[in-house]
């Protein structure tokens, strides 16, 4: 099986799944439309990633995801164009 490229759109998908947890809620049941995570996109991708793996964690009841893997990439991806961050 092919690997999977990261991108917004899986992101969007990932976000939305509850395939990340295991108490049948998505980050989206939290953060409906991606509401209250309009200014995550300024938040350093490492940092970002920290957040998201947290969330996963606790509230959803999963397993965080390996750092540098496509699937956190892409959920970090999709949260960046929630508001796109202002670049010098």
């Amino acid at each position: 099986m092919a690997a999977v490229s990261p991108s917004p759109e899986r992101g969007k998908e990932l976000f939305n799944s509850t395939a990340l947890g295991t108490n049948g809620k998505s980050c989206a049941s939290c953060h409906p439309g991606g509401s209250g995570l309009e200014k995550a996109a300024a938040s350093a991708p490492k940092k970002l990633e920290k957040v998201v793996n947290q969330c996963i964690v606790k509230a959803l009841k999963g397993k965080a995801l390996p750092a540098g893997s496509p699937d956190l990439a892409s959920l970090v991806s999709y949260l960046k164009t929630l508001s796109p961050a202002k670049t010098k």
